[in-house]
């Protein structure tokens, strides 16, 4: 079991911290140099700034084996993209460990709001640096709500003593401005190349950024559709008139390095022997006979076919032979790669981290279009294949295998599994009859389109309930039994103990207890 520690700071004592250490060799040899205090910064010339946002964007995305307990262990389960092979992790059976989630808070609050606040005083609103700074606070901020709720928002970063908690419908409303007005100026600043190399996403492509706003606020709109259909349809329309991520190469993906352990934090973790592929992966990937199964994962070292585990199974499960790591799939070579042992892997960790896939906008446009919004005359069933050949073609994926893809009639499938799991669902690839098969089938693709970024799949799951899962085989947790999923993390402990008094007004916020059970502002499912 690894556990990788973070340094616990306390969220009123959030002081400025500059740099980008670890970003590449070229940053790192000046980290030094400017970061010279812990808890404040004097002065940074213009030429310094491109530092911080560098910083800002890898602590966002979790990296090393801080991915560990920020994400893998909490939502890549949740949206059952993996399952746990070791009895310690009882996160799988939705033990909320409320500190290993501090690796999930910390890095926002310790070295994203820092160095953004930073950027924001220093450069001028109507800038293109300024434009790119609020639209990273809002990607880093929508994933941090969307795991408790209210947070710290708007005075984040403001040093007090306790620092007050902010409801979630006015976290997404400044959200929504933010992102309106970055486009707005960027949309006058395209020639520009704002932070240039130091931008480890798009190398300061401005025309890319304003696809990334426009797609991450379609993404946003979408997400509050069920509690707020008028505001969304607004925000999703104008997003899509503003112009969505539309081929390949607008992925966006971000640079990692070893210098200074910025690895891939999945690639970090993926040779540690602790997860594989979940049952739910095996039954939609083999039923579909989807072409992405050997990217996405590599076939059992035994076995040498692919094969999946059910999620929340306990030590006397995995004692079963079936559920043994070389009996089960590990993720694809992309991430790491056998050495020529069952236990033995080599992390790839310089491949780049996935942070947003073109795919993705199709299928949000299909599901606006299904819900009757001007998505400029694209219909659904056009949106929703085109997400599939983007998903496809930013795998290298053949056309010819997409073209079959497409028009299949296959299902899920039982996974042959310890648990005699059925298949998860009937529905096939091929774009269905029914609105309901539809709305189920773009869920799914999507799911599968996301991957593996399982942050935005467990909010997904969330809010759609698709694709369909299977139920935990136990959970310890008596809040959240094993035929219903987890709504959000509770607050930490941490923050119990040193901001009491806004946690106790932030628990008020949530129309709800205080535990895993209490739906978020935006999710209207019973």
């Amino acid at each position: 079991m690894k556990i990788v520690g973070t340094k616990v700071i306390r969220l009123s004592a959030i002081g400025l911290i500059a740099g980008a250490a670890g970003i590449w060799s070229g940053c790192t040899s000046d980290f030094d140099e400017i970061n010279t205090s812990k808890t404040a910064i004097t002065t940074l010339s213009a030429t310094e700034l491109p530092y911080l946002f560098s910083r800002a964007q890898q602590q966002a995305s979790y990296a090393a084996g801080t991915y560990q307990t920020a994400q893998n262990l909490f939502a890549d389960l949740y949206a059952q993209y993996y399952a746990t092979t070791t009895p310690n992790f009882q996160s799988d059976r939705y033990f909320m460990h409320r500190t290993w989630i501090n690796s999930h808070w910390n890095p926002i609050y310790t070295q994203v709001v820092p160095q953004l606040k930073t950027l924001f005083d220093q450069t001028d609103p109507a800038s293109s640096q300024y434009a790119l700074a609020s639209i990273w606070w809002v990607f880093a901020f929508h994933r941090l709500t969307d795991y408790y709720g209210p947070v710290p928002y708007f005075d984040a970063g403001i040093p007090a003593n306790s620092v007050k908690y902010d409801p979630q419908d006015k976290i997404y409303d400044d959200f929504f401005k933010r992102l309106a007005a970055a486009t707005t100026v960027l949309k006058g600043k395209t020639a520009e190349k704002p932070y240039g190399s130091y931008d480890i996403i798009y190398a300061g492509d401005v025309n890319k950024w304003i696809k990334f706003a426009n797609t991450l606020r379609l993404r946003l709109a979408m997400r509050i559709s069920k509690v707020d259909p008028a505001r969304a349809k607004t925000e999703a329309e104008a997003a899509i008139a503003g112009g969505l991520l539309t081929d390949v190469a607008d992925n966006a993906l971000m640079t990692k390095n070893q210098v200074g352990n910025d690895y891939n934090g999945l690639a970090t973790i993926s040779g540690w022997g602790e997860f594989r592929m979940s049952a739910s992966m095996e039954s939609i990937l083999k039923g579909f006979d989807d072409p992405r199964i050997g990217i996405y994962f590599q076939p059992a070292f035994n076995t040498k076919t692919y094969e999946g585990v059910r999620n929340g199974l306990g030590s006397v499960e995995l004692t079963d032979p079936l559920n043994n790591n070389d009996n089960n799939s590990n993720i694809g070579d992309r991430w790491v790669k056998n050495t020529g042992t069952g236990s033995a892997w080599a992390q790839q960790y310089a491949t780049k981290q996935d942070i947003m896939h073109t795919a993705e906008a199709y299928f949000l446009v299909a599901e606006a279009a299904l819900n009757g919004w001007n998505v400029g005359g694209t219909t659904a069933q056009q949106a929703y294949e085109k997400g599939i050949r983007a998903s496809m073609d930013g795998w290298g994926i053949s056309s010819a295998l997409t073209d079959a893809y497409i028009v299949s009639t296959k299902t899920p499938v039982a996974p042959q599994d310890q648990q005699k799991s059925p298949a998860l669902s009937t529905i096939p690839v091929k774009w269905g009859a029914t609105e309901a098969i539809q709305r189920e089938q773009i869920g799914t693709q999507k799911w599968l389109a996301v991957y593996p970024d399982g942050i935005e799949a467990w909010a997904e799951v969330r809010r759609t309930r698709f694709p369909k899962l299977y139920p935990v085989v136990n959970s310890v947790n008596t809040d959240v039994p094993t035929t219903a999923y987890p709504r959000r993390i509770p607050f930490l402990l941490l923050e119990e103990t040193s901001n009491t008094a806004a946690v106790k007004a932030a628990v008020a916020l949530l129309g709800g207890p205080d535990n895993a059970a209490t739906p978020l502002w935006w999710d209207k499912n019973k």
